[in-house]
Protein backbone atom coordinates (compact mmCIF):
# COMPACT_ATOMS: atom_id res chain seq x y z
CA UNK A 1 0.00 0.00 0.00
CA UNK A 2 1.47 3.46 -0.90
CA UNK A 3 1.61 6.50 1.11
CA UNK A 4 -2.18 7.92 2.18
CA UNK A 5 -2.63 11.61 2.24
CA UNK A 6 -5.03 13.68 3.94
CA UNK A 7 -6.80 14.86 1.30
CA UNK A 8 -7.20 12.29 0.10
CA UNK A 9 -9.48 10.70 2.92
CA UNK A 10 -12.94 12.02 4.43
CA UNK A 11 -15.13 11.61 7.19
CA UNK A 12 -16.76 7.84 6.82
CA UNK A 13 -14.24 6.22 4.90
CA UNK A 14 -13.16 2.71 6.00
CA UNK A 15 -9.61 2.16 5.71
CA UNK A 16 -8.60 -1.41 4.44
CA UNK A 17 -8.80 -4.06 6.94
CA UNK A 18 -6.37 -6.46 8.12
CA UNK A 19 -7.25 -10.12 8.80
CA UNK A 20 -5.35 -12.02 11.36
CA UNK A 21 -5.74 -16.02 11.84
CA UNK A 22 -4.06 -17.13 15.29
CA UNK A 23 -2.19 -20.59 15.88
CA UNK A 24 -2.01 -21.84 18.86
CA UNK A 25 2.02 -21.45 18.83
CA UNK A 26 1.33 -17.68 17.99
CA UNK A 27 -0.30 -17.30 21.45
CA UNK A 28 2.47 -18.94 23.32
CA UNK A 29 4.76 -16.98 21.53
CA UNK A 30 3.18 -13.93 22.77
CA UNK A 31 3.08 -15.06 26.18
CA UNK A 32 6.75 -15.93 26.14
CA UNK A 33 7.13 -12.46 24.56
CA UNK A 34 4.67 -10.28 26.64
CA UNK A 35 4.84 -11.68 30.05
CA UNK A 36 1.33 -12.96 29.65
CA UNK A 37 0.99 -16.70 31.25
CA UNK A 38 -2.90 -16.37 31.84
CA UNK A 39 -3.56 -20.07 31.02
CA UNK A 40 -6.72 -19.44 29.22
CA UNK A 41 -4.46 -18.25 26.36
CA UNK A 42 -2.63 -21.82 25.61
CA UNK A 43 -3.85 -24.42 28.21
CA UNK A 44 -7.03 -25.82 26.72
CA UNK A 45 -8.22 -28.04 29.69
CA UNK A 46 -7.53 -24.86 32.20
CA UNK A 47 -9.56 -22.66 29.72
CA UNK A 48 -12.37 -25.22 29.64
CA UNK A 49 -12.38 -25.39 33.79
CA UNK A 50 -12.82 -21.80 33.75
CA UNK A 51 -16.29 -22.31 32.09
CA UNK A 52 -14.38 -21.38 28.35
CA UNK A 53 -15.44 -23.43 25.27
CA UNK A 54 -11.71 -23.71 24.58
CA UNK A 55 -8.65 -21.16 24.29
CA UNK A 56 -9.15 -17.69 23.54
CA UNK A 57 -6.48 -14.87 22.29
CA UNK A 58 -4.71 -12.39 24.38
CA UNK A 59 -6.52 -8.75 24.44
CA UNK A 60 -3.29 -7.25 24.57
CA UNK A 61 -2.85 -9.35 20.73
CA UNK A 62 -5.40 -8.04 19.70
CA UNK A 63 -4.82 -4.40 20.27
CA UNK A 64 -1.06 -5.02 18.80
CA UNK A 65 -3.13 -5.89 15.19
CA UNK A 66 -5.35 -3.02 15.98
CA UNK A 67 -1.77 -1.38 15.89
CA UNK A 68 -0.63 -2.31 13.27
CA UNK A 69 -3.71 -1.69 11.24
CA UNK A 70 -3.40 1.85 11.95
CA UNK A 71 0.63 1.74 11.33
CA UNK A 72 0.31 0.05 7.70
CA UNK A 73 -2.55 2.37 6.34
CA UNK A 74 -0.99 5.84 8.05
CA UNK A 75 2.34 4.72 5.78
CA UNK A 76 5.37 5.72 6.66
CA UNK A 77 5.41 9.80 6.34
CA UNK A 78 1.85 9.33 8.90
CA UNK A 79 2.08 9.00 12.63
CA UNK A 80 0.27 7.55 15.37
CA UNK A 81 -0.62 10.12 18.17
CA UNK A 82 -3.06 8.21 20.42
CA UNK A 83 -4.80 4.73 20.40
CA UNK A 84 -6.75 2.29 23.02
CA UNK A 85 -9.51 -0.47 22.67
CA UNK A 86 -11.27 -2.00 24.94
CA UNK A 87 -11.93 -5.76 25.28
CA UNK A 88 -15.41 -6.48 24.59
CA UNK A 89 -15.41 -10.31 23.31
CA UNK A 90 -13.69 -13.64 22.72
CA UNK A 91 -11.59 -14.23 19.76
CA UNK A 92 -10.42 -17.87 19.70
CA UNK A 93 -7.36 -19.10 17.36
CA UNK A 94 -7.59 -20.60 14.05
CA UNK A 95 -10.60 -18.15 13.31
CA UNK A 96 -10.23 -15.11 11.27
CA UNK A 97 -9.72 -11.94 13.49
CA UNK A 98 -10.79 -8.69 11.28
CA UNK A 99 -9.36 -5.42 11.90
CA UNK A 100 -11.17 -2.50 10.59
CA UNK A 101 -11.05 1.40 11.21
CA UNK A 102 -13.42 3.75 9.59
CA UNK A 103 -12.68 8.22 10.06
CA UNK A 104 -14.51 9.62 12.31
CA UNK A 105 -13.02 13.57 12.29
CA UNK A 106 -10.23 15.18 10.17
CA UNK A 107 -8.93 18.74 10.85
CA UNK A 108 -5.83 20.74 10.47
CA UNK A 109 -4.45 22.23 13.24
CA UNK A 110 -1.11 23.74 14.02
CA UNK A 111 0.24 22.70 10.81
CA UNK A 112 -0.64 19.51 11.26
CA UNK A 113 -2.70 17.01 9.24
CA UNK A 114 -5.02 15.05 11.97
CA UNK A 115 -7.19 11.93 11.26
CA UNK A 116 -9.80 10.66 14.41
CA UNK A 117 -10.90 7.13 13.86
CA UNK A 118 -12.97 4.47 15.26
CA UNK A 119 -11.38 1.01 15.35
CA UNK A 120 -12.19 -2.71 16.18
CA UNK A 121 -11.76 -6.47 15.85
CA UNK A 122 -14.53 -8.49 14.77
CA UNK A 123 -15.42 -12.11 14.72
CA UNK A 124 -16.36 -13.89 10.90
CA UNK A 125 -19.69 -13.08 11.70
CA UNK A 126 -19.19 -9.49 12.39
CA UNK A 127 -19.82 -9.35 16.31
CA UNK A 128 -17.34 -6.35 17.39
CA UNK A 129 -14.81 -7.71 20.14
CA UNK A 130 -12.61 -4.88 20.95
CA UNK A 131 -13.83 -1.48 20.13
CA UNK A 132 -11.53 1.49 20.47
CA UNK A 133 -10.35 5.05 18.76
CA UNK A 134 -7.40 6.21 17.48
CA UNK A 135 -5.57 9.36 16.43
CA UNK A 136 -3.06 9.70 13.70
CA UNK A 137 -1.82 12.20 11.88
CA UNK A 138 -1.24 12.20 8.13
CA UNK A 139 1.30 14.26 5.56
CA UNK A 140 -0.54 16.69 3.40
CA UNK A 141 0.17 17.08 -0.63
CA UNK A 142 1.30 20.33 -0.92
Amino acid sequence: MGQVYFEDVNTGDEIPQLRKNCSTQQLVLWAAGSGDFYQIHYDKDFAQSTGLKGLIVHGALKNAFLGQLLHDWAGEAGSLRKFGCAYRGMDEPDQDIICRGVITKKYSEGGEHFIELDVWTEKPDGTKTSPGTALVTLPGRG
